[in-house]
């Protein structure tokens, strides 16, 4: 490839490759060496190879409002991003004090509420959040640990800096295409890994498998060899890939709702040789849908006397009901006094300016400025429920301005912020696209960040939303020395 890189435009953006008058960084320096010494049909033999795996290998995800069909091949872009170890240490350092917080949070939220009492976050927000389960108050979980797998959304401003977009504490999904992606890249571009001292990433399903079997419950018959299944909603959920692929990768069953039953508030699986007690459950479903007799009636994916079995102590689930009270949008805003009250530090990791429409004077802010921010909705995931005010259309903007006039508590408002821009392979050249870094948090006997992360990447030209379900794709993040 003769210099692909010749005609590549930063913008006006912080660019993952290129710093200042486009000097390539430090650490991309092999890659650009490496790139320019393949010809144009041999980056793109390769760039269909890789999505070939993809196709063979049936990695797939769920659109299910699209009417072009629903199963779609996660796009990958072959350019990987390159993260120097020294910032990554950064990141880490700040996601660990932020997922030790969030748990210290949800401990004291279903328990003593201090927070609340010394007026860190007022008690309105908390009894009006979609997610808090005011019936689990005084419920013990194993270990006290409530959000077991976590993926905090970082994005980059102007200057480099990381910022926390938002925290994924219910059902995470994503990890599964960040081992593919590395498992790709190994099997496309082979030399590369041995001009980079790369960390791995395929220790991830053996730390989950370690976590599930950590946080077995106290009243598990053999603690030292736990059974774990990984619940299921089943084939036809967005995320079917990721769970077949982490239940196999663990050695684990995946089930459905049908193939487990409580008998005297202890759960079993059905097999071929009889009932088995499960001990510890890694859902993929939320709260709503985990069991009919406690939550939804119409709910046909839980499992009837699963939460009564939960509250006994006879099982345990990952993540711990409840714990969609600190992914909440709104609650977002009061991660860095989380980390102040319980911690006594200073955020490592700053969240993203926020203005909470639920209160008036940010209301009155926010409806006055409606085309230069960003709005979301409190509970929404994948990038629905959000307007981008600068691409609105005036009817958009006013649809909205109803919305939060008539739900302030469902809305949160933030700037545009220029997420950084990473070369990706478009077509037949190379282009910044946006992206931003989902890396996963694993909280058992240990917490344990896989280097690097999922990066997803706004493939529509000028587009800021990296959501598979809105366009997106994906390549492969290095953490390197």
């Amino acid at each position: 490839m003769k210099n692909p890189f010749l005609s590549y435009e930063v913008g006006d953006f912080f660019d993952e490759m290129f710093g200042d008058q486009g000097r390539p960084r430090p650490h991309y320096q092999t890659l650009l060496q490496r790139f320019g010494e393949l010809s144009n049909d041999e980056f793109e033999r390769k760039n269909l190879a890789a999505s070939q795996t993809f196709l063979n290998q049936g990695i797939t995800f769920t659109v299910y409002s699209d009417d072009r069909g629903t199963e779609r091949i996660m796009p990958f872009d072959a350019i990987p991003r390159i993260i120097p170890e020294d910032e990554w240490q950064k990141v880490e350092r700040g996601l660990v004090q932020r997922i030790t917080a969030l748990n210290l949070f949800l401990h004291d939220l279903y328990h003593d509420q201090r927070i609340i009492k010394e007026g860190v976050i007022p008690a309105e927000v908390i009894q009006s959040a979609k997610h808090f389960r005011p019936e689990f108050v005084g419920v013990d979980v194993p270990k006290d640990i409530y959000i077991h797998i976590c993926g905090s959304d970082l994005i980059r401003d102007r200057d480099g800096n990381y910022l926390v977009l938002e925290d994924n504490g219910r059902c995470p999904s994503g990890v599964s295409y960040v081992l593919t992606n590395r498992e790709v890249m190994k099997r496309v571009f082979p030399s590369l890994f041995a001009d980079h001292k790369v960390r791995p990433v395929d220790h991830y399903c053996q730390e989950l498998f370690n976590l599930l079997r950590h946080v077995a419950p106290a009243n598990c018959p053999n603690p030292e060899d736990p059974t774990v299944v990984l619940l299921t909603p089943g084939i036809y959920n967005s995320a079917y890939f990721e769970h077949s692929f982490l239940a196999r990768s663990m050695g684990i069953e995946i089930v459905v709702g049908q193939d487990l039953i409580v008998k005297d508030d202890v759960v079993y699986m059905k097999t071929t040789k009889g009932l088995q007690r499960v001990d510890v459950i890694y859902r993929r479903l939320d709260d709503d849908f985990l069991d009919p007799l406690a939550f939804r009636p119409d709910s046909v994916l839980g499992v009837p006397g699963l939460v009564s079995a939960y509250r006994k102590g006879n099982v345990n689930l990952a993540n711990a009901i409840g714990t969609g009270a600190a992914d909440d949008k709104v609650m977002y805003y009061f991660v860095p006094a989380m980390i102040r009250f319980y911690l006594q530090q200073e955020p490592l990791l700053e969240n993203v300016p926020t203005y909470l429409t639920m209160f008036e004077k940010d209301r009155k802010y926010v409806l006055e400025n409606l085309p230069n921010l960003v709005i979301k909705s409190a509970n929404e995931s994948g990038g629905y429920g959000m307007l981008i005010g600068p691409h609105a259309s005036q009817a958009e903007i006013e649809k909205f301005r109803g919305a939060i006039l008539a739900d302030p508590r469902n809305y949160v408002a933030q700037p545009v912020v220029s997420l950084s821009r990473s070369p990706s392979y478009c077509g037949n050249a190379i282009e910044g696209r946006h992206i931003d870094l989902r890396p996963y948090i694993l909280y058992g006997e240990k917490i344990t960040i896989v280097p690097g992360g999922l990066t997803r990447v706004a493939l529509r030209k000028g587009s800021l939303v990296v959501n598979s379900s809105q366009g997106g794709g994906s390549k492969d993040t290095w953490v390197v020395d």
